[in-house]
């Protein structure tokens, strides 16, 4: 069974796709929203994929956003060693800023625009 977790916000109309077709969908919180599964907390298979609004990796703090390396290290530290495909959603236009904003973030960390969501998580399913 195919599994996709899942940030608050991630377009339903894509979720409930995925979700006729027979993909599961799991709701996945970071550490101040308080919302689904705390993504550290995944472990190996229990999602094909992660996706979710860039702003859901960023915290607002002054302070922690300038620790962000440090911050995407422990908030999607598993995704890395599970190899699972995180789907970061932003704007085509932006993705140039965003990719310098965030640095070398790792080879399963991607960058998609919000109209390429549905077919990227596709490929990882």
């Amino acid at each position: 069974m195919s599994r996709v977790g899942y940030f608050e916000g991630t377009d339903p109309l894509v979720l409930t796709t995925l979700a006729a077709e027979g993909v599961e969908t799991v709701p996945i919180g970071n550490t101040w929203d308080g919302y689904g599964k705390y993504i550290n907390h995944l472990t190996k298979g229990e999602v094909n994929v992660v996706v979710g609004w860039l702003h859901k990796i960023m915290p607002a703090e002054e302070q922690r956003t300038s620790l962000l390396p440090i911050i995407l290290e422990n908030l999607l530290g598993v995704c890395k060693v599970h190899n699972i495909p995180v789907l970061l959603t932003v704007p085509v236009h932006l993705h140039d800023k965003v990719k310098k904003l965030l640095g070398d973030v790792g080879p399963n960390i991607y960058i998609v625009a919000p109209e390429q969501l549905e077919a990227t998580i596709r490929k990882y399913l």
